[in-house]
């Protein structure tokens, strides 16, 4: 499994975007669609929990690569049944807790923890406190995090601290049931497109982002990937997207021939492993893209676009040539009678069964083979001022398959619905949309 990237220092990140335009000025979409949004963010705070070393509950301070923090009642875990991104966690227990004993300094705007319960354990909940006085006194920031799921989840605090703070994780309630936190990460800046999204109509991220991704370095499973054509968080770890999210109009369905051109991503960050065109060799698994092919085929470029090895995960053949191949054609078909689609597909979860048996990695442990690939497509019919025309009626299709190879061809056998998946992932998916709107669209389970 790759090493997760180390950052204490500031990491600025920015990047220039074009200029949108008005969809009635769209013709092809590598010319003229906008696609981008800009993103410049600051880290102030990273701590990835792979250095040091605690293997008793007992209260005792531990020097890690940001800095000495306090483990009370918790400890390093790095055994199977932590999870945890790379080869080391938190594991918290009974009321316990893991704070900082030195300032980060330069602020903070977003906070982002990853959470999961250890092993078998039931829920427990906790909380992230704050201190500004060099630790004398810390308040509760946000609102108490349930943890019910054994694969991590990004929980997001938005704050508004300037100078030195300090961050407490503090496990409030779930008894001797043990959590794991993992990729404590505070950052400040303009986050519009990693941590925000665009609402442009055509705008790959019109919806919202999903998991508040972020174009810096330090963001090693949540990095924010703009391929003008889809926008993706791409986790380093895993070495497979999150999640991918594209638009398809009738401007992006053309002529351009399938390119299969598989290739590394050279625009990942220096010293990220790259996924290679052969490291899914003789796995038994396909390349399967998430944006696929056939959704960008207005121009050679765009259609060369989806054949990053970041655009692909480990799916099992069948999944891929049959039962996904029918969604994206039936998806397609929606396109060409009349309509215009917002599409987010992901995957999440460990270890699935291709033509060869199961696997949890390939590629000698660079790429994680996932157990679940979904995908949540939002229909509306052909016109201006897409996120003002998403209501309650409008239709909303959620699908989650698990990944093996005795899969049924029927997608429509999958469908779900989004809250589940949002369930599943911990994602916000369609954050965009007003609350109201998502309250029961993200309740409903498409069936027509």
């Amino acid at each position: 499994m790759s090493m997760k990237h180390h950052l204490l220092a500031l990491v600025a990140i920015s990047f220039l975007v074009l200029p949108a335009c008005k969809k009635q000025d769209i013709t092809l979409p590598d010319a003229n669609t906008q696609r981008q949004a800009s993103t410049e963010a600051t880290v102030t705070l990273s701590e990835t929990f792979e250095s040091g070393t605690k293997a008793a509950y007992a209260a005792a301070d531990v020097t890690l690569s940001s800095g000495s923090w306090n483990l009370s009642d918790a400890l390093i875990g790095n055994t199977s049944s932590d999870a945890k991104n790379g080869t080391q966690s938190i594991r918290i227990r009974n009321t316990g807790a893991a704070t900082m004993n030195f300032n980060a300094t330069g602020g903070a705007t977003s906070i982002t923890v990853a959470h999961a319960l250890y092993g078998s354990d039931g829920s427990s909940t906790w909380q992230l406190w704050i201190s500004t006085d060099g630790g004398s006194t810390y308040t509760q920031t946000g609102s108490t995090i349930t943890t019910s799921s054994a694969t991590l989840q990004t929980a997001t605090f938005t704050v508004s601290l300037s100078g030195n703070f300090r961050v407490s994780i503090r496990k409030v309630s779930g008894g001797t049931n043990r959590i794991n936190i993992d990729d404590i990460t505070a950052s400040t800046g303009t986050t519009s497109g990693g941590g925000g999204s665009s609402a442009t109509d055509n705008s790959n991220l019109m919806l919202g982002n999903p998991s508040g991704a972020v174009a810096g370095v330090a963001y090693t499973t949540n990095y924010l990937m703009d391929k003008t054509y889809y926008t993706s968080s791409y986790n380093s770890v895993r070495g497979t997207p999150n999640w991918v999210s594209w638009h398809i109009g009738s401007a992006d369905l053309g002529s351009a021939s399938r390119q299969d051109d598989f290739r590394a991503d050279a625009a990942l960050p220096t010293g990220w492993y790259q996924v290679g065109s052969t490291s899914y060799s003789g796995s038994g698994f396909d390349r399967g893209h998430n944006c696929p092919s056939a959704d960008r085929t207005a121009s050679v470029t765009a259609n060369s676009a989806t054949f990053l090895m970041t655009n692909m995960i480990p799916q099992a053949p069948q999944n891929n040539q049959q039962t996904w191949a029918n969604m994206e054609n039936d998806i397609r078909a929606l396109v060409t009678a009349g309509n215009e689609v917002y599409v987010i597909m992901g995957s999440y979860g460990t270890g699935g069964t291709g033509s060869n048996g199961s696997a949890t990695t390939i590629d000698n442990g660079h790429v994680t083979v996932p157990s679940n690939v979904w995908k949540v497509v939002v229909v509306l019919s052909n016109g201006n001022n897409d996120l003002s025309r998403i209501t309650t009626s409008t239709r909303v299709i959620a699908v989650n398959t698990p990944n093996i190879n005795t899969v049924s061809s029927t997608w429509k056998s999958y469908r779900t619905s989004v809250n589940a998946i949002e369930s599943a992932t911990g994602y916000d998916l369609l954050s965009n949309v007003p609350t109201a709107i998502q309250n029961v669209i993200e309740a409903q389970v498409d069936n027509l």
